[in-house]
């Protein structure tokens, strides 16, 4: 605990990317005097890399998407700036590389039908949203027809799945590729993708020759509970029992944590705040990496992903394998969203790798190798992020953005 009660013009709460760069604009604006306090003992929030087999993984965000547009993509530009390692990922052909529930893999024809049938009936229910929250007439025929599909088979379900659940949420066009491009680059870099967060960092953070940051602003192991705001400022109480004040607080914690009960606003925030926070998503997207002995999967072009048809939807669907980026690495990558997230956080990491297992041995076969190591990330239980990723409602409007943006009183 601090001996005595610290004092500056700005907190920021956080030293993820939007806290680091939150005090990066300060600095460069003159405002020296702030203080950033990290729940972690380490910053880049979500950008979190792991030593795995020999090698570096990301398991929190794994990719720079939009890249090859008109427009160019910051983050994309802070990786080149960086000469941060990627490699192109081509998920045009994971909708068609589709293994059904016996391990026969699916006609190219017949899953191309199957996700126009399901793009289509997405894009129509969508619009049937949209013209009811304007208040337009949708006629009875109009409603019916986005009512005819409605996914059943397994591989319905797993092409419903990537569509709507695995990323995004959203069926296209994304703004993130009308905007900067439809490329995507996975990170593969020893230092991490969070090494752009430290370059970031060193702008204005003191840092010893050894690369440690030695600098009284940044403090990490600081659990912030509680932030009291008056007309006057603010106090901050960290779970130590240390105060901090200020006449500004930055919140640039995640929508999870904001949704949950870690920190106390005192006195409470305004409904029309509160109601921005829950009108998002926050959502778990697990990476678990399996390593093996050898490989038993098909590489090359049109590969690096497949998905599984399972009849329960989102089961161990989303499969990559790790030989464009990592050559030789034996790496096999499983993605699963939300209530299977939570699922197989909950369980033993040796019951997750049992029921992938199976799911490999229906696509290749009973004489496949068993995984050698597994790494499966937990963000849902880090109460520290409670979930991945923040996600907007698809028919978001302006005020929302406002709202959740907007200060109140001192807090941003």
């Amino acid at each position: 605990m601090d001996s005595s009660i610290s004092s500056c013009s700005v907190i920021i709460v956080g030293a993820g990317i939007s806290g680091i760069m939150s005090a990066k604009v300060l600095a460069d604006d003159g405002i020296k005097d702030f203080l950033i306090l990290e729940a972690s003992d380490r910053i880049g929030g979500r950008l979190m890399k792991h030593h795995f087999a020999g090698l570096t993984v990301e398991s929190g965000a794994g990719w720079v998407a939009g890249v090859g547009g008109n427009n160019m993509n910051p983050i994309w530009e802070l990786a080149k700036e960086h000469s941060l390692r990627t490699c192109y990922s081509d998920y045009s052909n994971a909708v068609f590389n589709i293994y059904d529930p016996s391990g026969v893999r699916i006609p190219e024809s017949v899953a191309a039908a199957s996700y126009e049938l399901a793009v289509d009936s997405a894009n129509r229910a969508l619009a049937i949203e949209a013209a009811s929250t304007v208040g337009n007439f949708i006629s009875p025929l109009e409603e019916l027809k986005s009512q005819e599909f409605v996914p059943s088979t397994p591989l319905e379900l797993a092409i419903d799945y990537i569509l709507h659940d695995f990323e995004m949420a959203e069926v296209e066009p994304i703004a993130t590729f009308t905007e900067f491009g439809e490329q995507e680059f996975m990170v593969s870099d020893d230092r991490g993708y969070e090494h752009i967060v430290c370059k970031l960092s060193e702008e204005f953070l003191k840092y010893s020759d050894s690369g440690h940051v030695v600098d009284d602003r940044l403090k990490l192991n600081k659990v912030v509970t509680e932030i009291q705001y008056t007309n006057h400022g603010a106090t901050v109480k960290t779970e130590d029992g240390s105060l901090y004040m200020a006449k500004f607080v930055i919140s640039s914690v995640s929508l999870g944590v904001l949704q949950s009960d870690l920190i106390k606003f005192n006195p409470l925030l305004p409904c029309w705040k509160t109601k921005t926070f829950f009108n998002c998503d926050i959502r778990t997207y697990t990476k678990i990496f399996l390593k093996f002995p050898t490989k038993f999967w098909p590489t090359g072009d049109g590969t690096e992903f497949f998905l599984y048809a399972h009849p329960k939807r989102g089961y161990y669907t989303f499969w990559q394998h790790m030989e464009n980026a990592y050559p030789e690495s034996n790496i096999l990558i499983v993605t699963v969203t939300d209530e299977e997230s939570k699922r197989v956080e909950e369980q033993g990491d040796e019951e997750t790798k049992a029921e992938a297992m199976t799911v490999l041995r229906k696509m290749f076969g009973d004489g496949i190798p068993v995984a050698e190591q597994i790494l499966v990330p937990k963000w849902w239980s880090n109460r520290f992020q409670r979930g991945s990723y923040s996600n907007y409602p698809i028919l978001v409007d302006k005020k929302h953005f406002h709202d959740i943006r907007v200060k109140h009183k001192y807090i941003y």
